[in-house]
């Protein structure tokens, strides 16, 4: 009997040992559980840190693998182009965080680290005295980059108000250099666009002819229910979001301040923004995958610029609640960065899941996929805002393939 008792005893106790076990486990588990505004701010740190913390210490290139499409039609040119490029697209995407004052004392602190690193980075790209001085002129694709610089400055102004004067005359100066460049017929036609809007915003002569000319070709190219040809034939990929949409209407908010003679044309771009959105949003997987079609594809999350950019400006189309909004941008943050190969010593592999060379076109380099920073837009929204704080809610994709009743769709023209 005292022996069967004492075995109880140990049950007990081991029992009651266990249950504490699995409390503390609960306990640990749910303190690792990151709110999704935590998730991004991880995932940006994780993809841009590399970059960042190199360029302020005058080592990009030094650090920067010089990796190039297997396609590649210059590699040499490709390498040298790739600096300019990578700053351009890492500054664009996380400008609108920069921007932002106040969060989590964390936060602050992370991104007064990310603004020390991007003026001195900045500062060290325009000292021709630097390893990472970075030329505006070798080649046409430096128009291009240029250009996501410029957009940087404009989505943060906080970047040209805290760069010293000798700076910002030679950014100008170096932003200039690239008007001897023509752009391609197609959506480059932005790139020259924005160079100048970036001239116009700061306050400096701007050519207002470069502005007109993409403005009305890109009218000439609008084919219907929020999407435009890239160029004169139609494509179906993600161009709407990697350039057009975000760049119309960014070029549409700073002229608008300038002149009302767009009044009519920026009142479509809207409407065309809005629908593009819906488009944009139904497009996402219910696990966070979307249609892997057309090229550059190696941009990953950037796929979906444009409807995170509309979320950060929050013109959202009333279809579009914010928290569904986030939901599925998390979706496919996580989904698009979970390979294990998505990474290689810290930098970003040629791949939209993991590292896929196959995927990569010929004008890709080391510093092509870093567009997919443009995910992280609506990070320059405060954590108190709908977009973050409202509770979690299904996407499209998910109420509908989860059988809910759902609202209709249909096309629009608005021509």
């Amino acid at each position: 009997m005292r022996q069967l008792l004492k075995y109880t005893l140990m049950l007990s106790l081991l029992m009651a040992i266990s249950i504490s076990l699995f409390a503390q486990k609960k306990k640990v588990d749910k303190a690792k559980t990151l709110t999704d505004r935590q998730l991004w701010l991880k995932e940006m740190d994780k993809m841009v840190r590399p970059m960042m913390s190199s360029l302020a210490k005058d080592s990009l290139t030094i650090l920067m693998p010089q990796e190039t499409s297997i396609r590649v039609d210059n590699k040499a040119h490709r390498v040298k182009v790739q600096y300019l490029e990578v700053l351009g697209r890492v500054l664009s995407g996380i400008a609108p965080w920069l921007q932002l004052e106040g969060g989590s004392a964390e936060e602050v602190a992370l991104r007064n680290q990310y603004r020390q690193w991007a003026i001195q980075g900045i500062k060290n790209s325009l000292d021709s005295n630097a390893r990472d001085f970075m030329r505006y002129d070798v080649g046409g694709q430096q128009l291009v980059d240029a250009s996501f610089v410029a957009y940087a400055f404009v989505r943060a102004p906080w970047l040209w108000e805290n760069l010293d004067q000798e700076n910002q005359e030679l950014l100008v100066k170096s932003i200039q250099t690239t008007r001897r460049f023509k752009p391609v017929f197609s959506n480059w036609l932005l790139f020259s666009a924005m160079n100048e809007v970036f001239l116009a915003k700061f306050g400096k002569d701007w050519d207002v002819m470069r502005v007109d000319y993409a403005l009305q070709q890109l009218e000439q190219w609008y084919v219907g229910d929020g999407i435009y040809k890239d160029g004169t034939s139609f494509a179906f990929d993600y161009y709407n979001s990697f350039v057009i949409h975000p760049y119309l209407a960014t070029i549409m908010n700073v002229v608008k301040t300038k002149t009302n003679a767009y009044n009519q044309m920026f009142e479509k771009i809207k409407k065309r923004n809005e629908r593009y959105a819906i488009i944009q949003e139904r497009l996402i997987n219910a696990d966070g995958t979307f249609p892997a079609t057309g090229r550059s594809l190696i941009y990953r999350g950037a796929a979906f610029q444009h409807l995170a950019d509309m979320a950060w400006r929050k013109v959202l189309p009333k279809e579009l609640s914010p928290e569904q909004v986030r939901c599925a941008l998390t979706a496919v943050i996580k989904k698009t960065l979970e390979s294990p190969s998505t990474y290689k010593n810290g930098w970003l592999t040629l791949g939209l899941y993991g590292s896929q060379p196959n995927i990569a076109d010929f004008y890709n380099n080391q510093g092509s996929p870093y567009l997919a920073t443009a995910i992280f837009l609506p990070l320059g929204l405060t954590e108190t805002d709908a977009f973050w704080a409202n509770p979690p809610v299904k996407w499209s994709a998910q109420k509908v393939w989860a059988g809910e009743d759902f609202p209709n769709d249909h096309s629009s023209d608005l021509r």
